[in-house]
């Protein structure tokens, strides 16, 4: 079975610094099974890249690294999903309707989440939605 992402997941496995145990087993099933995601993915990315940079976090040639390794990650765009079901889902859970996009794709596809947000994997837990990576729990 297939799972969505969110950005907080797909930075640890992009950022050095934030590769955890847990993500990185997530990451071997992308090969079996591409995860899919919310169309903001990319530009949520694009900001956490070019933060990473200004911070010096990572060199000025790693954005380019990051998004060749993005696209062999092969995530699946599933769009920006229904506006009232993201809206009735950031208001209910007060979410960025950047989060509750991902928790409306999970829902709507009946697919777990993979997070490393808290927020966002307790709003998905009340929407009876499977969490997979560290906050599984």
């Amino acid at each position: 079975m297939s799972f969505v992402v969110d950005a907080s997941l797909v930075a640890s496995w992009l950022l050095p610094d934030e590769k955890a145990p847990e993500t990185e087993a997530l990451l071997s099933r992308v090969t079996i099974e591409p995860p899919l995601a919310s169309d903001l993915l990319r530009h949520e990315l694009r900001s956490l890249v070019l933060t990473a940079v200004r911070r010096g976090r990572v060199s000025d040639q790693f954005p380019a690294w990051a998004f060749r390794r993005f696209a062999e990650l092969m995530i699946q765009n599933a769009g920006s999903g229904d506006d009232n079901a993201v809206l009735e889902l950031a208001m209910t859970h007060n979410l960025s309707t950047y989060d509750a996009s991902y928790l409306a794709l999970s829902r709507h596809r009946e697919l777990p989440l993979a997070t490393l947000d808290r927020r966002l994997a307790k709003a998905a837990r009340r929407e009876h939605v499977e969490i997979l990576g560290p906050e599984e729990r």
